[in-house]
């Protein structure tokens, strides 16, 4: 039995997400590469309305592994990425329900058995991307491999969660997979990848440094060097990236026009206001794009072509 409050709260978002109705003949489309079901404990319905409330027209949902409890998981630390998101049939179940406004991801913990046929299930079902790749694992490692080969397979890219000593090990040296694998589109995100725009960057350990930024570090270089090499903009750590140094921001998003993708990646239950870090990133986005044309290349264009959408 709901008590008042909590019917009043569910009957408001249900009806909601019905009058912000998709799509609007007269909005601007926005791809958002990132987000999750059952994020943080959020209904299907909220996250509905947050996406809706924030203009979303597209969104790709990224699923969890199978909960686990080996190393690469930090022994089930790291379960649900770490932040009890769904999985596989999930996702797949909300996209089906939504056709056109929301997409899948496909994902497995890459180390467990029968991890390549999980994942190729539902990139045959017509997942987009592989990934959030959230795990304790080298960037290089045999497992990993075996998914950068389904993924030039299925023609799909690959999401990475890059953060020091907890999540994909090996970043100061993953040119070397971007070579080995030149077809394969890969998507870097998270804390190590956003510090590393700064060539002063020495600190490992900093996952969200803050003040002025020298352009030419690890990522910058990255995505200069490499035609296959994206950046996901979603979470804290990409509009931290943004906020410390707009400036340098502006440079940055006029280098790397054709590579950036917007996403949200937060929890957050309402699509606006300070808690809401994915309405934040939409707004420095509008506010910091040298040119309209560039704009609409991160919030659509980037991501219709990258994802087939």
């Amino acid at each position: 039995m709901l008590n008042r409050r909590e019917f009043i709260k569910k009957s408001s978002l249900a009806v909601s997400s019905l009058t912000l109705g998709f799509p609007s003949f007269n909005q601007e489309p926005i791809i958002d590469i990132h987000q999750h079901t059952d994020y943080a404990g959020r209904s299907h319905e909220e996250l509905i309305h947050h996406q809706r409330t924030m203009g979303i027209t597209h969104t790709i949902l990224l699923p969890a592994g199978t909960p686990s409890f080996g190393s690469s998981t930090h022994f089930g630390k790291s379960n649900g990425l770490q932040a009890r998101c769904s999985g596989n049939d999930v996702c797949y179940d909300l996209a089906k329900q939504y056709p056109g406004e929301f997409y899948f991801g496909a994902n497995e913990v890459p180390d467990i058995e029968n991890a390549p046929e999980e994942i190729e299930a539902y990139l045959k079902k017509g997942a987009k991307v592989i990934g959030e790749l959230k795990f304790g694992v080298e960037a290089d490692s045999k497992p990993m491999k075996k998914i950068y080969k389904l993924a030039q397979e299925y023609d799909v890219p690959v999401l990475l969660h890059w953060q020091f000593q907890m999540y994909t090990y090996g970043y100061e040296n993953f040119h070397k997979v971007l070579k080995k694998y030149p077809k394969v589109n890969f998507i870097g995100h998270a804390q190590s990848w956003w510090a590393n725009i700064d060539k002063n960057h020495h600190d490992q350990s900093s996952l969200y440094p803050k003040g002025k930024v020298t352009a030419g570090g690890i990522t910058d270089r990255l995505l200069s060097d490499y035609p296959n090499m994206y950046a996901d903009m979603s979470a804290g750590s990409g509009l931290n990236a943004i906020v410390r140094d707009e400036e340098h921001y502006k440079g940055f998003i006029q280098r790397h026009q054709d590579k950036l993708l917007y996403g949200s990646d937060c929890d957050d239950k309402v699509g606006a206001g300070t808690a809401c870090t994915g309405i934040q990133t939409l707004e420095k986005i509008k506010e910091l794009s040298p040119t309209k044309q560039i704009e609409r290349k991160l919030l659509y264009d980037n991501a219709k072509k990258l994802f087939r959408i």
